[in-house]
C-alpha cells in the first residue's frame, strides 16, 4: 500500500526517514484557503491602484504609488529591479491569487471541470514567486526609514493599508492551505504494488510505477521524472554566479541620496547600521539576517548539499535535507532590501532638495537573489539520499 490514506480531524502524517510533515488537518479549511485567496486577490486591486505612503517635507508632498516606484526606476535604466519588482510584486500575486481563488472556488461548490488539475499545478509552482508579504516587510522597512528623515510628516495611504491587509492575508491563506488535500479532491491517490519500483510527481506527490517516467502526471499533468535532469551542474553553476555578484552587493551603494545637493550612498551595511544608531535594533537584526546572513548562508548550505552528492557522503543526510528545505522556504525573503528601494524612491522627490535612486549594489543584489531561488529549484534533495 504505497497511498497515503485519509486523515482524521487534527493529525498530521510525518514522513519516517526525514522527519517532513505529509499531510496536516490541523487548521487547513479549503473554505478558510478560499476566503483568505479571494480576499487577498482583492485587496491586491486597490492596493496596487491607491498611493501606499504620504510624505510632506519642506512644503512639498509626495505620495508613492507602487507602479510609481516602478516606472521611476525604469526610466532610471534599473531596469532588473523594476521588471523583478513588478513581476514578484504585482504581476505574480494577481495571477497566483486569482488561479487558487478559481481552483478553490469551483472546489467548494462542486464543479470540477479538467482545466482545474494544470491550474492548480501552475498556481502551486508560481507561489515561490509571488512576493506581496516581502513587499509588505519592505515597506515597514522604507516607513521607518521616512519617519526618521528630517522634518517629515508621513502618513499611510489607503493603499497601504489595502497592502497591510493583502501581505497578512496571503501568509493566512498559506498557513490555511493543504495542498495534498486539494490534489486528493482533483485527483484520486493511485495503488501501487509495494514491491514494484516507484517514482513520485514532484508537483501533486502522486506516487506512481517507475514505468511511467517521462509521461504527463494523469492527477497534475506535469512530466514525471525519476530525478531532475542535470540537478548538480545547473545548481553548481547557480550558485557560483550568485557568489560572485554577493561581493558587489555588499561592497557597492544599493541607493545613493541626494539632499541639498549633498549625494550620499548606503550600502547594506551602512543602512543596518543606521537602524541600529536610531535605536530600531530589531528593525537593523532583521534587515542584516534577511539581506546578508540568509544570503551567504544559502549559497554555503547548497554548495554543501552540492559538494556532497559529488564525494558521495552519507553523513548528516538528515541535516542536508533539512537545510535544503529551508533554503528554499526563506529564499524569497532576502529580496527585502531591493524591494524598499522601490518603497523609498518615489518618495524622496523633491527636486533639488532631496531625491533618491537606486545604486549598482541594488542590481547585483537582485541578480544574485534570483539566481540563488533558481538554484534551491534546480537542485534535487533525492539525490543526497541516492549516495547514501
Amino acid at each position: 500500500m504505497t497511498e497515503l490514506p485519509p486523515l482524521p480531524p487534527r493529525s498530521t502524517a510525518i514522513c519516517p526517514l526525514c522527519g517532513r510533515d505529509l499531510e496536516k488537518t490541523s487548521g487547513r479549511s479549503i473554505t478558510a484557503a478560499l476566503a483568505c485567496s479571494l480576499g487577498t486577490f482583492l485587496l491586491l486591486i486597490p492596493a496596487n491602484a491607491l498611493p501606499l505612503l504620504k510624505v510632506q517635507m519642506f512644503n512639498v508632498q509626495s505620495q508613492n504609488v507602487l507602479g510609481r516606484g516602478i516606472a521611476v526606476l525604469w526610466d532610471q535604466h534599473w531596469v532588473l529591479i523594476a521588471g523583478s519588482t513588478a513581476l514578484f510584486v504585482v504581476v505574480f500575486p494577481f495571477i497566483i491569487f486569482g488561479l487558487f481563488s478559481v481552483v478553490l472556488g469551483c472546489l467548494r461548490f462542486g464543479y470540477r471541470p479538467d482545466w482545474l488539475r494544470p491550474a492548480f499545478r501552475w498556481a502551486v509552482q508560481l507561489d515561490l514567486w509571488g512576493m506581496p508579504d516581502v513587499f509588505l516587510l519592505a515597506a515597514f522597512v522604507g516607513y521607518y526609514r521616512m519617519i526618521h528623515l528630517g522634518p517629515a510628516h508621513v502618513t499611510i495611504g489607503m493603499g497601504g493599508l489595502c497592502f497591510m491587509a493583502a501581505g497578512l492575508l496571503s501568509m493566512i491563506f498559506r498557513a490555511a492551505l493543504d495542498r495534498r488535500t486539494v490534489w486528493r479532491v482533483l485527483g484520486p491517490e493511485i495503488h501501487v504494488p509495494a514491491d514494484a519500483e516507484m517514482l513520485s510527481c514532484t508537483c501533486c506527490d502522486l506516487a506512481l510505477p517507475l514505468s511511467c517516467a517521462g509521461e504527463p502526471c494523469p492527477r497534475c499533468r506535469a512530466i514525471l521524472r525519476p530525478r531532475k535532469r542535470d540537478a548538480l551542474p545547473r545548481t553548481a553553476a547557480l550558485l557560483a554566479a550568485a557568489l560572485v555578484f554577493f561581493i558587489p552587493a555588499n561592497l557597492l551603494p544599493m541607493n545613493v541620496s541626494e539632499q541639498l545637493g549633498t549625494h550620499v550612498g548606503y550600502t547594506i551595511f551602512t543602512g543596518v547600521r543606521d537602524l541600529f544608531q536610531n535605536g530600531l535594533w530589531p528593525l537593523g537584526a532583521l534587515i542584516f539576517c534577511t539581506s546578508i546572513a540568509i544570503p551567504f548562508g544559502k549559497i554555503i548550505a547548497l554548495g554543501w548539499c552540492v559538494a556532497s552528492v559529488w564525494r558521495g557522503s552519507s553523513a548528516h543526510l538528515l541535516s542536508r535535507t533539512k537545510i535544503s528545505r529551508l533554503v528554499a522556504e526563506l529564499g524569497r525573503w532576502s529580496k527585502t532590501d531591493p524591494f524598499v528601494i522601490v518603497f523609498f524612491v518615489p518618495l524622496v522627490d523633491f527636486g533639488g532638495l532631496a531625491s533618491s535612486s537606486a545604486g549598482w549594489g541594488a542590481t547585483a543584489f537582485m541578480a544574485m537573489s534570483i539566481l540563488t531561488m533558481l538554484a534551491s529549484t534546480t537542485f534535487d534533495p533525492r539525490l543526497m539520499w541516492d549516495v547514501a
